[in-house]
């Protein structure tokens, strides 16, 4: 029966290792940047992965330690740091993040962007109508974010691009 439910004393150093851990993880978050996890770019979803990973395994783990587990939560959080902070040399950005993508031009919907991005053309349509758009046309821009969201611009009779839109423009890779 010890086997299927486990002893007193180990199911007490389980809990303390988890609970440990937990707050560790919640300190290293709360020492890092404010951003906003549903925002997450690839790296920022690593290590919340890894970190998850982390802190349900060493708690069961007959071989590993809490301090074992906080040496591997503390190299994660570090490494996560370091990312964010390089991603400030244009470099790196372009390697670590995502460039925005045009995926409606002019009431137009761009396939190949589409493609590119795997979206078909009933999930823009559905991004679309999340944001009250009826009709394609209504559209002047759709502009897919590096965090995944859509960001658009409604057709204006006779005007320039927003100065937000122009930068998101220059950036964005088309082919």
């Amino acid at each position: 029966m010890e086997h299927l439910i486990g002893g007193a004393d180990e199911v007490g150093w389980v809990a303390l290792k988890a609970l440990l851990l937990y707050l560790t993880v919640v300190m290293g978050f709360r020492l890092g940047q404010r951003r906003s996890l549903a925002d997450m770019s690839a790296f920022d979803f690593v290590a919340a992965v890894a970190v998850g990973s982390i802190v349900g395994r060493v708690p069961n783990a007959h071989d590993a330690s809490y301090l074992a587990g906080f040496a591997t939560l503390v190299a994660v959080l570090l490494a996560h740091a370091a990312l964010t902070q390089l991603r400030h040399f244009p470099a790196v950005g372009r390697l670590l993040d995502q460039s925005p993508r045009l995926l409606v031009a002019d009431g137009q919907a761009l396939p190949a962007e589409l493609r590119r991005c795997g979206m078909t053309i009933g999930d823009l349509q559905a991004l679309l109508r999340r944001q009250g758009i009826g009709e394609l046309a209504e559209v002047r821009y759709a502009i897919l974010e590096a965090r995944g969201q859509l960001s658009v611009v409604r057709r204006v009779a006779g005007t320039a691009p927003p100065e937000l839109v122009r930068a998101a423009l220059q950036s964005v890779r088309r082919g």
